[in-house]
């Protein structure tokens, strides 16, 4: 759904003001719609997957490890899938007001598309550069938005998501390098003057909601401090509006519709976007890439 029709809808779960917000800026944090309880319920699915991770040795399709993870000292980086793994994440995804709130900005009728979740270990949960989502994963029009849920309180020395607002109305980057490498990233000497006063934190208690725009600008610096910074994320979109892309993140859960009521139509917005490698045989993510990166500058 286009976003002049989802506005002909009244928000409600979000404030207008803060729906309001999101539509112009591409991005904002919602506080006070996700009880204690389901931060709580949240909070021990997750322990039970790190505990789960203790007995991985090596990247699979469902973690990510950080390195020096062992089964004494694990480090994640991130879960896959995680409402596949664990009933408390497949009912928050579907049935917690984090569905609702995506109602509210995609409109009535709403789908699942995937879901992962984000640890930022302490002291040194890598920083993710500059990029835009919808490139990894197109549809046929921006109706997607990411629904990040804050399972501890989240403060600026954690590595919070920082996104770039007002960036949504712009153009689309490359996320290929000069060598046609995968790599999810935006040079910052790419970006137009000025961006850095745009630069937002998206902060805030337990149980505080974090939506993106799949066009917002986007990114985080690395986790320094002594807490980690958890996020799990849903990627929603409108009913009507369908990937053209094999999916990065599979999932029986793919297309659930979780609010309203199912497509006749599909949605176009005549925007073009960048195609994504062809991710049907596994997806390959920046992470290989970055971790290069990283080598070689610690090298200099």
């Amino acid at each position: 759904m286009l976003i002049a029709d989802v506005l002909t809808h009244p928000a409600r779960t979000m404030a207008s003001a803060t729906r309001d917000q999101f539509v112009e800026e591409g991005c904002c944090v919602v506080e006070g719609v996700i009880s204690d309880d389901w931060v709580r319920r949240l909070n021990g699915a997750m322990d039970a997957m790190v505990e789960e991770s203790c007995r991985v040795a090596e990247t699979d399709t469902k973690f990510i490890l950080e390195q020096g993870h062992t089964a004494e000292t694990p480090k994640l980086r991130r879960l896959n899938s995680p409402q596949a793994h664990h009933a408390d994440f497949l009912a928050f995804m579907a049935e917690s007001a984090s569905a609702d709130v995506a109602a509210d900005v995609c409109g009535p009728d709403v789908k699942f598309y995937h879901g992962k979740l984000n640890f930022k270990w302490p002291k040194g949960g890598q920083r993710f550069d500059w990029h835009q989502d919808i490139q990894a994963w197109p549809h046929t029009d921006y109706s997607p938005v990411t629904i990040g849920v804050l399972l501890e309180d989240c403060g600026p020395e954690q590595g919070p998501l920082l996104a770039i607002r007002g960036s949504h109305k712009g153009e689309l980057y490359s996320m290929y390098d000069a060598e046609r490498n995968w790599v999810l990233k935006i040079p910052e000497d790419d970006l137009p003057a000025g961006w850095e006063k745009d630069v937002v934190q998206l902060t805030g208690p337990a149980g505080s909601l974090v939506l993106l725009n799949c066009r917002v600008i986007h990114g985080s610096k690395a986790n320094r401090s002594a807490r980690m910074r958890p996020l799990l994320l849903n990627v929603y979109s409108s009913a009507d509006s369908f990937p053209y892309r094999a999916q990065p993140i599979p999932s029986p859960q793919d297309g659930m519709l979780v609010r309203g009521e199912p497509a006749r139509f599909s949605s176009i917005d005549p925007r073009p976007c960048e195609v994504p490698p062809d991710w049907s045989a596994g997806y390959v993510g920046p992470w290989a890439f970055q971790n290069r990166e990283s080598e070689m500058a610690a090298a200099e």
